[in-house]
């Protein structure tokens, strides 16, 4: 008897699309050397893992007219934290799904399991495909204690036909998945990971969640290059995209949306690790200031913007006579092409020549910053340093430099006042004409306005 083949195709690991040969570059998303071969998923089975019945066969949809469906307002699922809250644009959607991306040990398990372990009005099945149940248990104890009066049932399960089976069995209002590399449909001869099993559980899930309205939240890993794990089309297939990010040598998490279609993209939440989780850090200005009493040169504090949190943050420079004669630029959380950018303006538009001398910017807390409202900081920074003149304390700066060193407006400029003032700044120096059409009578805090950054430096230094 002749043995049955199984008929294979290329699909590219970057965005998932199909090839019926080996191709060096993919057309759709242009990247080299990602096609890989894999087997073709049977059509009765993709019909099973897209929530057909047991024969395959989908459910046809009925078309609708569009003015016939009701618009109903369905209320988010608060979740515990208030952070996660904020980047999910108010909490959970029902019949959402939710895909949470970091670096290993980063701690997206850490956040996902704090919060189901707060909940007590709802059922949460906690799927994992990493840890054991008692490894789950020991973490649980860490960060939540060990009377945890919660409904969070856990299974320990890679099966995608074993997690449905105890989906249907337990009836949850939350799901969670942990994670989605790790899961694998036995219709499938791939491994847990590849292209096809990644993509077709991903729908599996996403099927789930929009007959059920149960909402989904997966946990994705990244990949070198610092993006989900897994074809582009993962991304697609979930309503949110969610990176948890960090530093392993700082304490401080950041929450980003990256995808976001009921809520807004430009929120962000900050964690700080410790031993018994993640803490919320609900005034990052307070975390990002180092409070020290005594004036040293060289630091400058800025307000900056990230979505749409305002926060005040340190500003480091070093400036010193290069050692080797070759000047050195060293750049710590700020874009290194934009520091060398403003000591050109410094040495032409300014005067001050710092082309053989070494100038080390480091921005505090461990942060990256891309706000360009921060470029009057940094060259004040510079500049204290280079001049060995501490900044008068009580000052914080706001504005972006052009390059012929003019000071160009920022946004959200009544929220960076706020802030300053909030946090017992005297004075803020601003961009001249960034106050038209604001009301500055509640503001008790002293706002210069410069046109160019010689006016901010006359102010600072005489």
């Amino acid at each position: 008897m002749a043995k049955k083949t199984v008929k294979t195709t290329y699909f590219c690991k970057n965005c998932g699309a199909e090839s019926p040969k080996w191709i060096g570059k993919c057309p759709s998303c242009g990247e080299w050397n990602t096609y890989i071969e894999e087997p073709v998923v049977p059509k009765s089975s993709r019909g099973a893992l897209f929530g057909g019945d047991d024969n395959g066969h989908r459910k046809s949809a009925v078309p609708v007219k569009i003015n016939d469906i009701k618009a109903e307002q369905l209320p988010r699922i608060k979740l515990p934290s208030g952070e996660l809250n904020r980047v999910l644009g108010g909490g959970l959607v029902p019949g959402s799904i939710v895909l949470i991306g970091g670096e290993p040990g980063i701690g997206k398990s850490t956040l996902v399991l704090q919060n189901v372990l707060r909940i007590r009005s709802r059922k949460v099945l906690y799927v994992s495909g990493e840890e054991s149940p008692q490894q789950l248990r020991m973490r649980a104890d860490r960060i939540a204690g060990s009377d945890q009066d919660c409904e969070c049932y856990i299974i320990c399960e890679t099966s995608l036909s074993s997690i449905f089976a105890s989906i249907k069995e337990s009836d949850p209002d939350l799901v969670i998945i942990d994670s989605i590399q790790t899961i694998a449909s036995d219709e499938l001869d791939s491994a847990a990971g590849s292209v096809s099993q990644v993509r077709e559980c991903a729908a599996a899930f996403l099927r789930y969640a929009k007959t059920s309205g149960v909402p989904v939240i997966l946990i994705g890993h990244i990949n070198k290059e610092g993006t989900i794990a897994g074809p582009k089309v993962l991304e697609h297939i979930v309503d949110a995209v969610l990176q948890f990010e960090g530093d392993s040598h700082y304490m401080y998490r950041i929450l980003r949306s990256i995808k976001n279609r009921f809520g807004s993209t430009s929120e962000m939440g900050i964690y700080e690790m410790r031993e018994t989780g993640l803490r919320e850090v609900t005034n990052p200005s307070e975390m990002l200031l180092s409070g020290m009493d005594q004036q040293l040169s060289g630091t400058a504090i800025g307000v900056t913007v990230d979505g749409a949190r305002p926060f005040l943050i340190e500003v480091q420079a070093l400036v010193s006579t290069a050692a080797y004669g070759t000047a050195q630029r060293s750049v710590t959380g700020f874009d290194q092409r934009r520091m060398n950018m403003l000591l050109a303006v410094l040495e032409k538009r300014v005067g001050f020549k710092l082309a053989q001398k070494d100038v080390f910017l480091n921005i505090a807390g461990g942060l990256k910053v891309n706000d360009p409202a921060l470029d009057l900081a940094v060259i004040c920074a510079i500049l204290s340093s280079n001049v060995d003149i501490a900044i008068q304390q009580g000052v914080c700066f706001t504005g972006e430099v052009g390059l012929s060193g003019e000071l160009r407006q920022v946004t959200r400029i009544e929220q960076r006042i706020a802030e300053a003032q909030k946090l017992g700044f005297s004075t803020i120096i601003i961009p001249s004409n960034n106050l038209k059409g604001v009301s500055t009578h509640d503001f008790k805090i002293k706002i210069i306005e410069a046109s160019r950054v010689e006016q901010a430096f006359q102010y600072l230094f005489g």
